[in-house]
């Protein structure tokens, strides 16, 4: 009876000991991104749910500690979820807080399933280092597509600030250096558990080491390398005008005229030069500007008097046969006033411009009064000025890479992000976007600028550096210099073999172990 107590106690002390490892890891996770983080900490942050899951031979056991990690971190990172429902959707904070928890319940299945299948691959003889970084890089791309796809902060987009690793980003997309980061994470944690007579590690170190210096000995490669391109590149002035526009009155139609006022005051200064590409936010034009009226002439008017070429967002219909569908779109205004083009956003927001389900889930639609279903654009494709291809992409287009990577292979020179993150307020969010759309700049060889309403703008080059930007919920315009180079990428012409050679590479360690294990058994019976 003796024995029987203390073994239980000595598993309930482990179960609490678990819980509070997925915990820690959770935390680390939430704190290796922008704004309170540092991207240092994603190298160390799986560590503590991997001593969690040491000794546990369930898979069940280990999903539960894996979705438990995933809650906290997902929570850490979308807690501005709650802002967002609460301020704008004029729901109760109770629901506020219920849809944060759906969300971050949804997104705890990938770190579940990962933390399950490294068990699952560990008895079958798959080392840790080989297994951690196969399994999550999989289960990441698959969140970038499922359902639409929510790659919101992907591991790799912890290393925004870190410009050496993030060159890998031109051959494997993020998921060469989620990949890394992932198996540095499990190689120290097999050298922090390493005891005298076990498996030794060294090797697995050597080849992380070397791994983390042969990406890092390419970053300095490819810096070098564009760095030189660069120098003689033909060189475009722009600027991102910041209208700080409060989004409480910003479809007012009493306020249309004092929007545009203040964007016109902002963009006629004396010191932008004649031919500066002049860009506005998402939806900046609060109105239909493909309907003639004074407000659109107000508008035209900037172009003509500046004698620049114009971006701006605005919302737009579409009527096929009476049918109409009302879209997200940006429009390019040349200098004379002609408009050469426009482009409808493609990937729209889920519960934000559509509801997805809606069909077979009526309900749904009830709880989301105030999210009506836009169009959705017909591709990628870039827009042509006098001088200049300009690929868009609108909000949260930015954070997917096969927008870039499309614009890319249509000859677009310039990328450019116009965006509304007014709805985030004074939260992570608006400097979570960012970090993610810097990897765009480096996917494509492209320069990107972007223009948020009440921030962050910024500039960004071709090496993923964010060379100039403002702060948030302020009324400004931040005027800068681009260059358009002919770089070709490997990833933006294949895209994400990486993840193919991963698939592969998982497949084959799945059926060699099993094969290995088969042998064994049949020669010991």
């Amino acid at each position: 009876m003796e024995t029987t107590c203390v073994d239980a106690e000595a598993y309930s002390l482990r179960v609490h000991r678990n819980i509070i490892l997925a915990i820690l890891s959770g935390l680390l996770l939430a704190l290796s991104f922008p704004k309170f983080g540092n991207g240092m900490v994603a190298w160390i942050a799986l560590i503590p749910l991997f001593f969690a899951l040491e000794g546990v031979a369930c898979k069940g056991a280990g999903f539960r500690l894996g979705f438990l990690t995933g809650l906290v971190a997902y929570a850490g990172i979308l807690y501005w979820v709650v802002y967002v429902v609460v301020h704008y959707g004029y729901l109760p904070f109770y629901v506020g807080i219920a849809a944060l928890l759906l969300l971050c319940c949804y997104l705890s299945l990938y770190t579940g399933l990962f933390a399950a299948g490294v068990i699952h691959l560990e008895h079958r003889g798959v080392p840790k280092y080989l297994s951690a970084p196969l399994i999550w890089t999989l289960l990441e791309y698959l969140r970038s597509f499922f359902l639409t796809g929510f790659p919101w902060e992907s591991l790799a987009y912890s290393q925004y600030r870190f410009t050496s690793l993030i060159q890998i980003s031109d051959l494997t997309g993020i998921y060469g250096l989620t990949f890394l980061i992932v198996m540095v994470n499990a190689v120290l944690f097999d050298l922090l558990r390493f005891r005298s007579g076990k498996r030794p590690v060294f090797k697995e170190a050597a080849v992380a080491l070397a791994a983390v210096l042969l990406v890092v000995g390419y970053g300095h490669f490819r810096i070098s390398q564009i760095s030189g391109k660069l120098k003689n590149a033909r060189e475009f002035g722009v600027a991102l005008v910041q209208g700080n526009i409060d989004q409480s009155v910003k479809w007012n139609p009493q306020y249309q005229s004092r929007t545009i006022d203040i964007y016109r005051s902002l963009s006629m200064v004396p010191f932008l030069p004649e031919g500066t590409l002049i860009v506005w936010p998402e939806t900046a034009v609060p109105f239909y500007f493909q309907r003639p009226e004074p407000l659109q002439e107000a508008v035209v008017d900037v172009a003509r008097k500046t004698k620049s070429p114009m971006l701006f967002g605005s919302p737009s219909y579409r009527d096929e046969g009476g049918d109409i569908s009302y879209l997200n779109s940006a429009y390019l205004v040349k200098p004379d006033g002609q408009v050469a083009g426009r482009y409808d956003k493609v990937h729209l927001v889920p519960y934000g411009e559509y509801v997805p389900l809606r069909k077979w889930f009526p309900f749904i639609g009830k709880l989301v009064v105030g999210v009506g279903d836009f169009g959705q654009g017909k591709g990628f494709y870039p827009l042509s000025g006098d001088s200049l291809r300009l690929g868009v992409l609108i909000c949260y287009e930015g954070i997917f890479p096969e927008a870039a990577r499309d614009y890319k292979n249509r000859g677009a020179e310039l990328l450019v992000n116009i965006t509304n993150d007014a709805w985030f307020g004074k939260t992570s969010a608006p400097y979570q976007h960012l970090s993610m759309t810097a990897f765009r700049a480096v996917e494509s060889r492209l320069y990107l600028v972007r223009a948020a309403n009440t921030g962050i703008s910024a500039v960004i080059n071709p090496l993923g550096e964010i060379l100039s930007q403002t702060g948030i919920f302020e009324r400004t315009v931040l005027a800068g210099q681009i260059k358009s180079i002919d770089e070709k990428s490997y990833y933006a012409a294949y895209g994400d073999v990486f993840v193919y050679f991963c698939v592969v590479l998982l497949l084959a360690a799945y059926i060699f172990t099993g094969k290995r294990r088969s042998n064994h058994v049949g020669r010991h019976p």
